[in-house]
């Protein structure tokens, strides 16, 4: 019950907060790709890292890491379901933005760093892997990178009849004082991040009573009620036309995700976490990565109709993700 409660909140904050990201991206200039890929991103998966670190520092290392690299498969997957709902133009084609791409290949980048500290030699410093470190050094780059995309763009994507361009609302953004519309944002992301913790405490539960791995609770459970409001988020911006908000707060959310493992790394006590994980662990990370690169593809090529062959490339190797992960779930190997 606790977990479905937390889950409904989640879902609930999500669509409240989307208007509020729009309308905060117009205020303050930065636009929708990046003001989507970096703080509507981070503060979507909020309820994500709580459960994340909850998990990792009750010991529980495969929960922590497959909740959060099952979000990101998760919420790359609703990216599809927004694409089958706007049947205008295929989502990534009338989206088209490079801070999107940019945030997409950093993706890859994260999530590659530590499948390799998975398989180097484990070492650790306080307990935390250089690896956890680098994670933030990366994404911190990267989020100074897009904003500087934003103001000085070396290329544009070319416009189509289809492409839909990010204009401001000016009217829309300037009802409200800066200041409560930025406290309204940080009161829905406390909201978030509060019941993630809820949400760990219950998907242990869950594992420990029903005898389900640890593996298969984070990446198909406690990864898909905390990725809640990235699906609500994403149908609403694209309901409200914000679309580069929608895909930018997806692609933003899962690379924010990736930092789910730094934070856990230094909350699991008993040494690197890359190496507490299990074979089922490492295969959520290396489908994370086939997912975003197939995405990536799909925002490089941007095919017109439907959802593309990146949108059912994607549900195909999620469900078979899934499907395999059940399958050692129940075996025991996860």
């Amino acid at each position: 019950m606790t977990f479905l409660v937390a889950a409904l909140v989640v879902l609930l904050a999500g669509v409240r907060i989307t208007g509020e990201a729009d309308r905060l991206a117009d205020r303050t200039g930065l636009g929708e790709a990046v003001f989507g890929g970096i703080l509507l991103g981070a503060s979507t998966s909020l309820s994500g890292i709580v459960t994340s670190v909850t998990a990792a520092s009750d010991g529980l290392a495969s929960l922590a890491v497959s909740n959060a690299v099952g979000g990101i498969t998760a919420q790359t997957a609703f990216l599809v379901v927004a694409d089958m709902i706007y049947r205008k133009v295929n989502l990534e084609h009338a989206a088209a933005d490079a801070n999107n791409m940019l945030m997409a290949a950093m993706m890859v980048l994260m999530v590659s760093l530590p499948m390799g500290a998975a398989y180097a030699p484990e070492y650790a410093l306080f307990a935390i892997h250089p690896v956890s470190i680098l994670l933030f050094v990366v994404y911190l780059f990267g989020a100074k990178a897009a904003v500087g995309l934003r103001h000085e763009p070396m290329w544009q994507p070319e416009n189509t009849s289809d492409t839909r361009a990010d204009e401001p609302d000016e009217g829309e953004a300037n009802k409200r004082p800066l200041w409560i519309m930025i406290a309204t944002f940080a009161g829905l992301s406390l909201v978030l991040g509060l019941c993630g913790f809820a949400i760990a405490r219950s998907g242990a539960a869950i594992s420990s009573e029903l005898g389900i791995s640890q593996t298969v609770v984070g990446a198909l459970m406690t990864a898909v009620a905390t990725s809640l409001p990235e699906l609500v988020t994403t149908l609403a911006a694209v309901r409200r036309g914000a679309l580069q908000l929608a895909v930018g707060g997806i692609i933003g959310g899962n690379t924010f995700d990736v930092l789910f493992l730094s934070v856990s790394d230094a909350a699991y006590r008993e040494g690197s976490i890359y190496h507490a994980m299990s074979q089922a662990d490492g295969l959520m990370m290396i489908g994370a990565i086939i997912i975003t690169s197939i995405l990536l593809m799909g925002l490089i090529m941007r095919e017109r109709r439907g959802i593309g062959f990146e949108g059912a490339a994607i549900l195909v190797t999620y469900f078979g993700l899934a499907a395999i992960q059940v399958s050692m779930g129940v075996s025991g190997s996860g």
